[in-house]
């Protein structure tokens, strides 16, 4: 959940083709699947849940325009977290950034619904996504933008390879404030 209590400061992480890829199995009782029609509703509910959205009506606007615009890839890039009762809990996409001069691979909109964290599901949820990125764009740079409300998710995103990047204009962000962020970020190592 972010930490709305400190200053919002964007930044962008990086990880590194060659790297060995983390493994984390998902705990006992949950499986991944895929997107399909109607779990646009599902994404919405934990996205909202997390506070990435005011409504769950605005992150449902959200999706439609971002990502079911290129449904297809929807289906083979939007992972999803369920429990065996078919409550979809967590979320992750391996989806990529086009700026009109560079297309970067990035995970993007990760998130697990509040009474879900702290099981693991977050570590099993990006390593599946990496695997995923790397079966789809092959062993390259992967790209993620966060930001200073997100530490505790910027944490796990280095447990996964990631490292925050001074890298200017990296998927079609400015990235223009890296320094703001790290003394933000390296309070809560």
């Amino acid at each position: 959940m972010l930490d709305k209590s400190i200053p919002y400061v964007p930044l962008c992480m990086r990880r590194d083709p060659q790297n060995p890829l983390p493994t984390h199995p998902l705990p006992e009782g949950f499986r991944f699947v895929f997107y399909d029609a109607g779990a646009e509703c599902d994404w919405a509910r934990i996205e909202t849940s997390v506070l990435e959205f005011d409504s769950e009506m605005d992150a449902l606007l959200y999706f439609q325009k971002e990502f079911l615009v290129y449904e297809s890839e929807a289906k083979r890039r939007c992972l999803f977290v369920e429990t065996k009762d078919r409550e979809k809990i967590a979320t992750a996409s391996a989806w990529w950034a086009y700026t009109g001069t560079r297309r970067d691979p990035i995970m993007h909109w990760v998130a697990v619904k509040p009474s879900f964290q702290g099981m693991g599901i977050g570590k099993a949820l990006i390593s599946k996504a990496l695997d995923l990125m790397v079966e789809i764009e092959g062993d390259r740079a992967f790209y993620l933008s966060t930001q200073t409300w997100s530490h505790k998710a910027v944490f796990l995103y280095e447990w996964a390879g990631f490292k925050i990047t001074d890298e200017k204009g990296i998927i079609g962000r400015p990235n223009d404030k890296y320094e703001e962020a790290m003394t933000i970020i390296n309070q809560f190592r």
